[in-house]
């Protein structure tokens, strides 16, 4: 029964995710939010919405292993959704990779922001769990910090680097400006939009509770422990829409989007920790266990990975995707096996 309960959670987070994105994307355009910063802080939240139920349910039952497994253990399986994308996306005789066919220094720049935010990840793990103050600890503020740093040097980015070709590889697919990834519904009013954004919201928020809930209890019934179920299955589960818009994306030729969502996804999943800390009234970081920080490190490797492939864009497939994404699923895989050994040893 649990397990039925789970997998019709996930059900409604795909299906509400797929209405969520593609009400975004007309709210995009009507209200012109992707030319905002608060555009792309809309959109960050919108797009993490599972995450963030998860993390409010975690931190009010006083529980927060579940809810840091899922942030960083969703970064690492997020950031192997590029290799789905690139397997599955585009297929056919003379397709490039995805990173030939995305590469950009924009791009570039949003990963490193992305390792930047987990370096503070794995400083903040190593404080004192009584550094708190008004609810806040400095490791978490620093975090939100990065990330609004990360979005105005991203949002400056687009206006355009002093680079050749303003740091568009040649050859590469073109970087419209905002971030949608469906071309909008011309016949869908802003109001109806809105009022679908609403009913998606809201059905995104309650089926991730039920996750985390039914979850949990599935996975102490099996002996699997919070952080193993929090970076692998609940992971998965919340990484379906990102699976379901990405694929749509990078269909319709908009590769460096779909890339970028990914890279702007895992920026912000480490900010819902300040939420966790706020709610919770503890230090979050501190009590991190080593699955946790062995999580932020696979993650790490994973996006310094696709940044080198970024910046050497690999042109040959090799098993029906790039050099690049096939080494990224390899380490992945490793981790998994590793993050096995290392809850057990710990």
């Amino acid at each position: 029964m649990l397990v039925l309960i789970f997998l019709a959670g996930a059900a409604v987070i795909w299906v509400a995710g797929i209405q969520l994105s593609k009400s975004t994307d007309v709210l995009d355009a009507r209200l012109h939010l992707g030319s905002a910063l608060g555009g792309l802080i809309v959109l960050a939240v919108a797009t993490n919405l599972p995450e963030i139920a998860i993390t409010v349910s975690a931190a009010l039952s006083g529980d927060v292993s579940i809810a840091a497994g899922n942030i960083l253990g969703g970064i690492a399986l997020q950031t192997v959704v590029l290799v789905v994308l690139d397997f599955f996306g585009r297929r056919g005789s003379g397709v490039r990779p995805l990173t030939y066919r995305a590469a950009s220094l924009t791009l570039v720049l949003e990963a490193v922001v992305v390792v930047a935010v987990l370096a503070v990840v794995v400083a903040g793990s190593q404080l004192p769990p009584t550094l708190v103050f008004a609810r806040l600890t400095p490791d978490v503020l620093l975090i939100a910090a990065l990330w609004i740093v990360g979005l105005f040097l991203v949002k400056r980015a687009g206006k355009g680097l002093p680079w050749h070709e303003s740091g568009n590889a040649p050859q590469a697919s073109k970087h419209p400006s905002g971030h949608r990834r469906h071309k909008p519904d011309k016949t869908m009013s802003a109001r109806k939009a809105a009022v679908v954004f609403a009913v998606s919201a809201v059905a995104t928020l309650v089926a991730g509770v039920v996750l985390e809930r039914a979850g949990e209890a599935a996975a102490t019934k099996i002996g699997l422990s919070g952080v193993l179920f929090g970076a692998t299955v609940l992971a998965l589960a919340t990484s379906l829409p990102e699976i379901s818009t990405g694929l749509q994306a990078v269909k319709q030729s908009d590769d460096n989007l779909a890339v970028s969502d990914i890279f702007g996804g895992n920026a912000f999943l480490p900010v819902l920790f300040l939420l966790a800390t706020v709610i919770s009234g503890k230090a979050v970081l501190p009590q991190a266990n080593p699955s946790d920080i062995y999580l932020t490190a696979i993650a790490a490797l994973l996006t310094l990975v696709y940044i080198v492939g970024l910046i050497f864009r690999p042109k040959r497939r090799v098993l029906g995707m790039g050099v690049d994404s096939l080494v990224v699923l390899g380490l992945y895989l490793a981790g998994v096996a590793g993050l096995f050994a290392v809850s057990r040893g710990s």
